[in-house]
């Protein structure tokens, strides 16, 4: 990769964590929710939930912005790049989904099919990005990692709850 062009950089980072902003307004005040919850074991303290996800979306942006410049230099074939990257918006899309299922309606059932179809969607994208960059790819590990994990709370809350 060539040099970074810091406002395409910081553009994909402001979409990714607009996206995480967004979903938390119109989740509604989903620390209380979190609070009142009986919560599976290893559940987080409320409190290390936007730390992470802040540093995530970060991480997607970035990811996305790799995949983004690759195509850009033709250093890979657009529609490789295009496939990539509209599979990262629909996971995106999707993430933006879960929250307000979860917070906001307080579905947790609906919200366990919802995060399945992310975790699915996360799997396809990391899988796309590693065909076109490995930095891309390894940027979105995380991601993959935490969600797997929220698809447990999820499912330890659902019956719980």
């Amino acid at each position: 990769m060539h040099k970074i062009r810091k406002t395409d950089l910081f553009i994909s980072i402001a979409i990714a964590e607009l996206v995480g902003l967004l979903s938390g307004f119109f989740a509604g005040n989903s620390s209380a929710v979190y609070q009142s919850l009986n919560q599976p074991p290893l559940s987080p303290p409320g409190w290390v939930f936007p730390v992470v996800w802040t540093a995530l979306y970060a991480c997607m942006g970035t990811a996305a912005y790799f995949i983004y410049r690759r195509g850009e230099e033709k250093a890979a074939p657009f529609v490789q790049v295009r496939r990539a990257l509209i599979l990262y918006a629909v996971q995106l899309a999707v993430n933006f989904l879960w929250s307000i299922v979860f917070f906001g309606m307080r579905q947790y059932g609906w919200a366990i099919a919802v995060i399945v179809i992310l975790d699915l969607l996360v799997i396809a994208t990391l899988l796309c990005f590693a065909h076109i960059s490995q930095a891309a790819a390894w940027l979105m590990l995380p991601y993959l990692v935490w969600i797997l994990f929220a698809t447990y709370l999820n499912v330890g809350v659902y019956l719980l709850n």
